[in-house]
Parts: C-alpha cells; sequence; structure tokens
C-alpha cells in the first residue's frame, strides 16, 4: 500500500466512525444521560464541550469563533506537512501517527463548524438533525460532543491526605470522543516510535 493510500485508509476511518458515534449520540440521547456499556468502567455519558480541551474556555464572546479559526489554520497546516512526507523515505507508521492526529483534529472541527447549525439543542431533549426551525447556534459557534467515559476507579482519598481529605475520587475521569483518542494515540505514537523522524524535523 502506497503512503497515500495508507493516510487516506486511516483518516477515513477515524473520520467515519468519529462522526457515526457523535451523530447517533446527538439523535439518541440528551445532555448528561448515561448509558453502560460494560459494568460500571465503560459508559456512554453525554457532554458537549463549550471549549478547549478538558472544558477551558477562552473567556470571551468571540472566543469560540477564533477557538475554531485557529484550528482550521492547524489543521490545514498539519495537512500540508502530511501531504509533503510522501515523497520522503519515511516509515508507514509515521504516515499513520500524522494520519490520526490529523484525522482527529478535523473530526472535531466539523463538530465546531456544522454542528450549531446541523442540530438542535440536546438540552434537555434528544437533538434532531436538521431541525425546522434551525440549529441552537451559527457557524463556528458548535459544540465538540463527547460520549467515551472510562471511570475505572472510584472511591475515596483516605483521611489523613494532607489537601484532599475524604474527598471522592474518579480514575479515568475526562469523557472524550474518537477523534480525541485519535489524536492522543497519534501523539503518543510520534513520541514512543518516530523518535527518528521527530529528530530530522529540528
Amino acid at each position: 500500500m502506497t503512503k497515500s493510500r495508507l493516510a487516506v485508509a486511516v483518516i477515513a476511518a477515524v473520520l467515519v466512525v468519529d462522526q457515526l458515534t457523535k451523530v447517533w449520540v446527538k439523535t439518541h440521547m440528551m445532555i448528561g444521560q448515561e448509558i453502560s456499556v460494560f459494568g460500571d468502567w465503560f459508559r456512554i455519558h453525554f457532554v458537549e464541550n463549550n471549549g478547549m480541551a478538558f472544558g477551558m474556555e477562552l473567556g470571551v464572546s468571540w472566543g469560540k469563533i477564533a477557538l475554531s479559526v485557529f484550528r482550521i489554520v492547524a489543521v490545514v497546516l498539519i495537512g500540508w506537512y502530511l501531504v509533503k512526507q510522501r515523497n520522503r523515505q519515511v516509515r508507514n507508521i509515521y504516515i499513520v501517527c500524522l494520519s490520526l492526529v490529523w484525522a482527529g483534529a478535523v473530526g472535531n472541527i466539523i463538530d465546531s463548524v456544522f454542528y450549531g447549525k446541523l442540530f438542535s439543542s440536546s438540552l434537555g431533549q434528544v437533538a434532531e438533525l436538521l431541525p425546522a426551525e434551525g440549529g441552537y447556534a451559527t457557524w463556528l459557534q458548535g459544540k465538540v460532543v463527547d460520549m467515551l467515559y472510562f471511570p475505572l476507579v472510584e472511591g475515596r482519598l483516605p483521611s489523613w491526605s494532607p489537601l484532599w481529605a475524604d474527598e471522592s475520587f474518579i480514575f479515568f475521569r475526562p469523557v472524550f470522543n474518537v477523534a480525541d483518542a485519535a489524536i492522543s494515540v497519534g501523539i503518543a505514537m510520534l513520541l514512543l516510535f518516530c523518535r527518528k523522524e521527530m529528530e530530522d524535523l529540528s
């Protein structure tokens, strides 16, 4: 398989799975609703991310648009770099890593750019695709859909803990999506297995 076909295959797989899961959640669940998949340690828990990672926001009215534009510019640059690698003597794993990161970024950009126009609100109701009254937000103001939740360990910190005595904790707390997973796996693989290619960048 050529590097171009490999990249297209990885990108297509990530985007299809990412968008299918997001659309299904949006059209079958309300925000805050949860479905147990494998006992207590794997759940589909529907939340929407208003800003950056871990729910952070820029704190200004134009912050969401600025974030969406920044993501688009970053995706264009990563995509340009990925295309350039077709003619370089790089290993296929490097192409896979870059493709995972690019596809994950595009997957979340689709939410930010289009979902506000395509869906009605999910607050207190199941969202409708292409509602007659219009979507819940304007272009570039959409929310990113997250649903994968792995609370592997739940409990309370010991009473002798100096800072958070007797407070409850959950590991692993973040709720994420397929696009987030693709980005995280791609970056981790770059750091672990593609040191040569990364060193060539410097």
